[in-house]
Formats: structure tokens, sequence, C-alpha cells
């Protein structure tokens, strides 16, 4: 029988076991430059037990920016100071990818450079506030991409995948999830265009094929994950019908069989029969972020591995509380508990000093 503690193949990369970290946003890359600092290398070196790790969402461009001090990778700075994390984790034997996020129509003006605003495939403001520097604010309708302006979002992506190999990152996840860029074009009340960017099932998901399908070309299918959240409400994203929503997705699953991707990411929602096709639809290495909530996934999700569920499971809150959280799945615990209110921003405390098992 197959285990969580099992080492696993990944794009011809030899995994120590088949737990990952999953991506989560800490909001710790201060200053103009948005490039990662000396305690984000010793963040994620902390957590190289797992068998992969998946940085925070990192924006492919300055426009994909949507939260206060997320890290960008589209600057030689940021490129070099990704190259200081990277060698980290390495040094202590893990394996890392950088999930690249644009986040959209999810943000504010204030947050970006040079009188830039908020895009989406379509000029549909979300409801509800990001927060600033100066505070919450509301979404403000975002600019409609132009067909240019998407191939340059494409290729922003894909010179994004460049930097991250040239840093030293093992991979690259494409966030398509959570109801960011791609997410958007999926979605379809985020999604009005009656170009051949929107419309019916093709429309909506062929932003998403051509994103990965490009980046895939660039660097290479064994070096390039996708990242997807179908019937996530989050962000104002509404995919209410089952029947549609697994439409699209298959499609979108049978147009990127033939890339043969590193892996398929899902971060699950409460419909279990969902994930279930989506699993069967998929060929390649299924990495499932199970649906826990309110609760924090636990060790119960190791099972999913040794039931056939999935090829990996993916930890968030708890691997963020807890450095060591192979050696504690691998003994029962005890965990330490999450503290949401360092979970952005801020400095070591509640980022690097959750103790390990041996403190």
């Amino acid at each position: 029988m197959t285990t969580a503690f099992d080492p696993i193949n990944l794009g011809g990369k030899r995994l120590a076991n088949r737990i990952a970290m999953a991506p989560m946003t800490r909001s710790r890359a201060y200053g103009p430059g948005a490039e990662p600092t000396e305690l984000m290398a010793t963040y994620y070196a902390q957590r190289a037990g797992a068998g992969l790790i998946v940085t925070e969402g990192i924006q492919p461009s300055p426009v994909g920016q949507g939260y206060p001090d997320t890290p960008g990778l589209h600057t030689p700075g940021q490129v070099a100071a990704w190259r200081n994390v990277t060698d980290a984790v390495h040094r202590e034997g893990g394996v890392i990818f950088a999930q690249l996020m644009h986040t959209g129509r999810i943000g504010h003006p204030s947050l970006l450079p040079d009188g830039l605003v908020p895009v989406a495939p379509s000029a549909v403001a979300a409801q509800g506030q990001v927060f600033t520097h100066d505070g919450p604010k509301d979404y403000v309708t975002p600019k409609e991409l132009s067909e240019a302006e998407i191939r340059q979002t494409i290729a922003d992506f894909v010179n994004a995948a460049h930097h991250a190999i040239e840093a030293g990152f093992d991979g690259v996840e494409i966030h398509g999830a959570n109801g960011y860029l791609l997410h958007q074009f999926l979605a379809p009340n985020t999604n009005l265009r009656t170009d051949a960017w929107g419309g019916d099932v093709e429309g909506r998901i062929r932003f998403a094929v051509e994103v990965v399908t490009a980046v895939a070309e660039a660097i290479g299918g064994h070096r390039t994950g996708l990242r997807i959240s179908p019937g996530n409400r989050y962000n104002d994203i509404a995919e209410t019908d089952p029947a549609t929503t697994y439409e699209t997705y298959e499609a979108l699953l049978q147009r990127l069989t033939g890339l043969d991707l590193a892996y398929l990411h899902l971060m699950e929602g409460p419909d279990g029969d969902l994930t279930a096709r989506l699993r069967k639809a998929w060929p390649g290495t299924f990495v499932l972020n199970p649906f826990t909530y309110p609760e924090v996934t636990g060790p119960e999700a190791l099972a999913l591995v040794e039931d056939g569920a999935a090829d990996m499971v993916a930890y968030g809150a708890l691997f963020l509380a807890n450095p060591d959280l192979l050696a504690r799945l691998a003994a029962g615990g005890p965990f330490n508990t999450p503290d949401p209110a360092t979970f952005y921003g801020g400095d070591h405390r509640g980022y690097t000093d959750y103790p390990t098992l041996d403190a």
C-alpha cells in the first residue's frame, strides 16, 4: 500500500514524500522592489521536509499584484533575491515550485505603480474589499483586457516562468484558482466576453489553456503545474451549476492532457463527487488540497493517498504553524496552532518562530 510518506516521481524529479506545502500568501516582501527577504528564505528552508513546497503567489508583472507586500518575478532584483530562497531550500534537500499568481480584478490602484489599474476579462467589479496600506478599500471596476493585452499577459507568465528557472526553482505552479485572473476567465459571472476569449466553454477555457501551454513549451511540461478550485466562491466567483462547472473543467483538463504536466493541484470545495470525477479525468499526478472547512487539514488527510483519492496531499495552515510537519504527522502530533493574527505581514513572529518538536 502506498502511503503519504513514500517517495514519488514528479516530472522526473524524485520527491522524498507525497506531502506538499500549499501556497499561502504571507505579505512579507517589504520594500519598493517586491523582493523576497532573508527572513523568507529562512521560512521556506525551515519547511524543506515537504516533498514539494509551493510558494506564496508571485506576481508575474506589476499589474498582477493584488495585495500589499507580495513578491514578484519580473525584475532582475527579484530573480536574484529568489535565488537566495531556492538555494536555502535546496541546501536542506527540498524541492520548491514558484506559484505564478496574477490577481486580475482582485486588487486596487493604490497597490499598483505608474497609474496602473486592475485588469480582468470583463469590466465587472468584485463585491467586497481588499486590504491596502491605507486600510480596506472597495474593489474597483477593472479594465477589460484587449486582445493585445491578453497576449502580453500570456507573455508575462512565460517571462516569469523563465525567471523562476533562472532563480533556481524546480518548476512553477500556475494559479488558476481562488477567483484570480485565470479563474476569472473560466467563470461565467466574471467572463462576459463574446469574442474568442469568452462565451461558450471553449472560449472561457482558452486563456487558461494558452497560458499553461505557453509556459509548458517555454520551460517544459515536467516543470509546470496548475492549480484549480472549481466551484470556489472566493473573491466573488459564481460557478453555481454543477453540470456546467464539470463540463468546463473536464474540457480544460482534456486540452491540457497532452502537455504532460508535472501535476494538477485541486483546491477542493464541498462537492466531493466533482473531486472524484476530476481525479478520474486527469491522467497525471493529482495533488489534493482537501476541503476541511472550518477546520485546518489534519493527519486524517494522509489516508487520501492510501485510498488512491490523490497522489499527493497538500497542507496549508498546519504547515504554516509546524515547520517540522512531516515529523509531527509521522508521530501523530502534537501540532502547533496557527495564529491568524500573524498570517499577513509582520516580522518573524508567527512566521519563523513556531517551535519544532526538538525545541
